[in-house]
């Protein structure tokens, strides 16, 4: 994950304007981050992860927020950080893999390059590992991943421009694929 600039995560002046080139959503072990790095070097761009901006402000890890608040607490540090950044950041953005299921997250993603990394359960469990601090893949994670996908793929689906099959893919092929659904490949 890369370290989020403070400027850009507080949504002020100094931080480069809206929307953002491409916005990566997905579920855990889709490759967000890697390829969002990827995607922002290939268009000399900046990179930004809503993920690491909640943790920034929170002035902790991600699953420490969902033992320490709970999880209504983590969503709205959720969608102030997905507000902020759709507005402050032009470059390479990746969300968290549960910002989707807010309405007015929903919202604020039509008609913006949104690429949603597809990935299978074999695939995200071989990257993300079934011991990793993925707070809502705690219990039993092949069938915890099973159901959220059940729930968020349609959503996924529907704020995406684009769809791109992770699956059996190097990350540097997916960045490709990327700009290539967002016809940015001469960019």
């Amino acid at each position: 994950m890369t370290a989020p600039n403070p400027a850009a995560g507080s949504g002020t002046a100094d931080a480069p304007g809206g929307p953002p080139a491409v916005v990566l959503i997905g579920p855990p072990g889709a490759g967000k981050t890697t390829v969002g790095q990827l995607v922002a070097g290939l268009l000399a761009t900046t990179y930004r992860d809503t993920d690491a901006d909640i943790e920034a402000v929170a002035g902790k890890p991600i699953p420490e927020i969902f033992i320490d608040e709970g999880e209504p607490h983590f969503r709205e540090l959720e969608r102030a950080a997905v507000r902020d950044a759709l507005a402050g950041h032009d470059g390479v953005l990746s969300l968290g893999g549960g910002a989707i299921m807010d309405e007015g997250t929903r919202g604020l993603l039509a008609g913006l390059p949104v690429i949603f990394l597809d990935v299978g359960l074999h695939d995200a469990v071989r990257r993300v590992g079934l011991d990793a601090p993925r707070p809502l893949l705690a219990v039993n994670p092949r069938q915890a991943w099973r159901e959220l996908m059940d729930k968020r793929r349609p959503l996924y689906t529907e704020v995406a421009r684009a769809v791109v099959a992770t699956d059996g893919r190097t990350p540097q092929d997916v960045a490709d694929a990327v700009l290539d659904a967002l016809h940015l490949k001469d960019a």
